[in-house]
């Protein structure tokens, strides 16, 4: 599969600064602006301003993008096993740094080999 990663140049607390994501998560990041009534701008400075300190961006918004995806599959499918379970398996991986052979692994372990972000 092959990914094409965008940058996009944003303002941060009057700061100017760029991210670099795949577009797929620009999409979601979109989506749920929408669904949120908000914009990205304002979505990124949220996560901006609650990610771990001098922790990654563009990292800490594609978490925030799938902690927010999981969480809806949650509330949809509630009977089934909380899709939460594979994000504390991919913190705990990427605390003790264990790479993507640990990932593929849990994503292995998901039912439907978790979430579709289309």
């Amino acid at each position: 599969m092959k990914t094409v990663i965008a940058k996009r140049s944003i303002v941060i607390g009057g700061h100017k600064t760029s991210v670099s994501l795949e577009d797929a998560f620009w999409q979601a990041l979109q989506g749920i602006a929408q669904a949120r009534r908000s914009s990205v701008s304002r979505l990124i400075s949220e996560v901006d301003r609650v990610r771990v300190e001098n922790s990654n961006l563009s990292s800490a918004i594609r978490v925030f993008v799938l902690e927010y995806y999981l969480s809806r599959a949650e509330a949809l499918a509630p009977a089934e096993e909380p899709p939460r379970s594979l994000l504390e398996q991919i913190r705990r991986g990427a605390s003790a740094g264990t790479g993507k052979e640990d990932l593929d692994a849990a994503m292995a372990q998901r039912p439907g080999n978790g979430p579709s972000i289309t």
